[in-house]
């Protein structure tokens, strides 16, 4: 099969990143992972990079056999304590330390970048026009962020009508990303409700499915499209800017 993918996308900042936001998204007590849940959930996300050929960092696999880990370690047989004294090391108390120590200088770091957005504010110079700042609004709505999309995107690979294998027969159909954006906005434009993410990918092709998404990220990073999600793992919906 000629004409793969090679994606890399700079928006992951790591898999803490990843885990914390499957913590807050499912709403789990840091302090006490289901490490079971968590590690399913993670598996997803990694899965959906390797659908769609994404350069995945060695650090996301390392992180996964930890999990692997975690989860063999906490499904062995409790050792009896005999004592009061005695002390069962948690499988978990690692990752979570790391996972509280990552959230602390996370926070941090937004509490200082908002603060340099606060001082950005202050200054004084002579009056101009600021028509075009109107443009830049925001590029999405809801909190959604790039692992939303990421779960939107394998819900597309797992729709039950693609699962049988395609006619090896079939004619591919090469697109370019640069024309798949321009038949998104064309149709973004064209419909005044917002349009669901999946059907956005009518065709059971992983070349037009990748083709697509990198697509609407572009889209999105060019501020020509809104992506609206009404709270964590609803449908996600396009919309033109300002629609």
């Amino acid at each position: 099969m000629s004409g793969t993918y090679k994606v890399k996308i700079d928006t992951f900042e790591g898999p803490l990143d990843l885990l914390l936001h499957l913590v807050n998204e499912l709403e789990i007590d840091i302090y006490d992972i289901p490490v079971a849940e968590i590690t399913e959930q993670y598996m997803n996300y990694i899965h959906a990079m390797q659908r769609i050929e994404l350069n995945i960092a060695s650090e996301y696999l390392v992180m996964a056999a930890t999990l692997l880990a975690i989860k063999s370690a906490m499904l062995l047989p409790k050792k009896e304590i005999v004592s009061e004294d005695e002390y069962e090391e948690d499988p978990r108390e690692e990752l979570i330390n790391r996972l509280i120590e990552y959230r602390k200088y996370k926070e941090a770091a937004e509490q200082l970048k908002e603060k340099e957005l606060e001082e950005n504010q202050i200054f004084t110079r002579t009056p101009v026009q600021f028509d075009d700042l109107f443009t830049n609004t925001p590029v999405v709505r809801g909190d959604i962020s790039i692992y939303d999309m990421l779960h939107a995107l394998e819900k597309v690979f797992k729709r039950k009508t693609w699962n049988a294998p395609l006619e090896t027969t079939v004619n591919r159909v090469e697109i370019s990303i640069e024309q798949r954006m321009n038949e998104i906005l064309e149709l973004v434009q064209k419909q005044k409700a917002p349009i669901l993410f999946e059907d956005l990918f009518p065709f059971p092709s992983r070349n037009h499915i990748v083709t697509t998404f990198l697509a609407i990220l572009q889209l999105l990073k060019n501020n020509e499209i809104n992506c609206l999600q009404e709270t964590h793992f609803h449908p996600i919906y396009i919309s033109r800017m300002g629609g």
